[in-house]
């Protein structure tokens, strides 16, 4: 759903922010007091031409040539050229965030989507408050960020918080006979491959030999997919205990699509607790209150600063 902006003797436009995933690019525009004055969903094009061409569009259709413009988006950009390497959509060896800038003659500020709802949950949402707040999106692809005292940490590879790149547990697969899967980035077996939705698919097909949908598998959870659900959570739950053992955060939020599904919190939980060494506590889980889109107010904020 799209509205008009704002005419110039409405509310006045702070910034504007991008969510940009595998299968869709979500454009919100916010106000001063950071409340979301216009919203725009699109599908995300299949071609990276029509890609760049579809947030030109976006930008220009919702916000003034003044008016600061951030992009969270799946995937990395490495520093040392300014390429993106995306496992989800058609921007990998390009450089994207030159091209946006060349299409709509604006420098627009561009980040990773899971950095970007780490930021904004930290700054307005479930993690206002705490100190360290990590987030991890469960969506077409899986990926996660850290706050610290509301601000992004920066590396020098650009490559922090990408735990869905990180190995799944060889045990758990093991234990459900489950094949290594190639990933997007290249890789075999990257945590990624089995707990996106995607993932979440091949589960059901390598378990059951069915095709299903994520929403399918979801409905059926607790009937005759119950060993593929099963599979699922204790793979997220390891990720997320991975997690707690690196970083201590004081909360963990989640996003993406697969955050909706109804009762999801309450399983993933008690797995990781399951999961979590010993007797030690785990920090509270929690959903993103910005929503699935969430990431791009924190992009927003990350270029209004």
């Amino acid at each position: 759903m799209s509205y008009p902006p704002p005419t110039a003797t409405g509310p006045k436009v702070i910034a504007a922010g991008l969510d940009l995933g595998g299968t869709k690019i979500e454009m919100q525009v916010f106000n001063a007091d950071w409340q979301t004055l216009t919203k725009q969903r699109i599908a995300t094009p299949d071609s990276y031409p029509e890609l760049v061409a579809a947030i030109a569009e976006l930008i220009s259709q919702n916000v003034a040539a003044d008016v600061p413009v951030g992009i969270g988006a799946a995937g990395l950009i490495d520093p040392q050229n300014g390429k993106v390497l995306a496992a989800n959509f058609c921007a990998t060896g390009h450089t994207l965030p030159d091209d946006i800038n060349a299409a709509t003659n604006l420098d627009v500020t561009y980040i990773n989507d899971c950095r970007a709802l780490a930021l904004s949950e930290a700054v307005f949402g479930a993690g206002k408050g705490h100190k360290t707040v990590a987030s991890v999106i469960l969506g077409t692809g899986v990926g996660g960020g850290v706050a610290v005292n509301g601000v992004l940490p920066v590396g020098p590879t650009g490559t922090g918080g990408e735990f869905g790149h990180c190995a799944a547990s060889a045990a758990i697969v093991a234990h459900y006979g489950l094949p290594v899967f190639p990933c997007g980035c290249g890789r075999t077996g990257c945590v990624e491959t089995y707990i996106s939705g995607p993932g979440l698919e091949r589960l059901a097909l390598a378990l059951t030999g069915r095709a299903m949908t994520s929403h399918d598998i979801a409905t059926a959870r607790s009937t005759d997919v119950a060993q593929v659900w099963g599979a699922w959570c204790a793979l997220t739950a390891d990720a997320l205990r991975n997690l707690i053992l690196t970083l201590d955060p004081d909360v963990i939020v989640l996003g993406g699509g697969l955050s909706n599904i109804d009762g999801m919190i309450d399983d993933v939980l008690a797995a990781t607790k399951s999961a979590q060494i010993g007797d030690f506590a785990i920090p509270p889980i929690v959903l993103a209150q910005g929503g699935d889109s969430s990431g791009a107010r924190g992009a927003a904020w990350m270029a209004a600063q």
